[in-house]
């Protein structure tokens, strides 16, 4: 809880996976990775139950011996391969609401951003309620800046921003990418056409805690910063 407001944590974790086989609990560092992301919610001081969202038994089970609550499975019409994430958010908060559970802030955190602290995940809930706005999103400076970048049409280089690209590198504009660790959201604000990525307010993470998890590179990359 913070400021009399009660906090919800969504792990979503469906079993499918396209790119790594049972990513969501494959080994990361000695430990499943969905483990990191169950554990460093846990020790945070403001989030009242942390809770997996998962079709899958076998994660539920893994979910449960790290401290995560797993209370049902997600239906399959909200878990295969075009399954969204707002309709497991929306089908966990009412199956809660059912029993009499109800909760008024949501924080939804990726499995695949292991090295997402507790200290992100505080100091984002203390940044989201010093706001006027009603939702948090995190995000990373990018390496590469859209400036240069383009896109080809009609075998034609076409820009991606209105902007002169002939300044040095230096005077280009910062630039931030979305970087799926951290959501944030007043629960009564959550609705079918909410898009998460889309929020508003910006909490700005280390490249390094913002790596994503999708192929076996990105294990090993985390790994090797894990073990520092």
């Amino acid at each position: 809880m913070i400021k009399k407001f009660s906090v919800l944590a969504i792990i979503p974790a469906r079993g499918g996976s396209k790119g790594v086989k049972d990513k969501n609990i494959k080994d990361l560092n000695g430990k499943p990775l969905i483990s990191h992301t169950i554990i460093n919610a846990s020790r945070s001081k403001y989030i009242d139950k942390v809770l997996v969202s998962t079709d899958n038994i076998k994660i539920a089970e893994i979910s449960k011996l790290f401290g995560a609550h797993v209370p049902f499975l997600r239906p399959d019409e909200i878990s295969g391969d075009d399954a969204k994430t707002i309709d497991a958010v929306i089908y966990t908060i009412e199956k809660l609401k059912d029993v009499k559970e109800q909760y008024d802030i949501l924080i939804l955190l990726q499995p695949t951003s292991p090295l997402r602290t507790t200290q992100d995940i505080d100091n984002a809930l203390e940044i989201f309620l010093e706001s006027s706005m009603q939702s948090l999103v995190s995000v990373c400076k990018v390496t590469e800046s859209p400036v240069l970048m383009r896109t080809i049409s009609n075998n034609m280089l076409k820009k991606i921003l209105n902007i002169n690209s002939t300044i040095r590198r230096q005077d280009m504009p910062q630039f931030y990418r979305v970087n799926g660790a951290i959501y944030i959201n007043y629960i009564k604000e959550i609705s079918r056409e909410t898009s998460f990525n889309d929020n508003v307010i910006p909490f700005v993470m280390s490249i390094q805690n913002s790596i994503d998890i999708d192929s076996i590179d990105d294990f090993i990359l985390a790994e090797k910063f894990l073990k520092k």
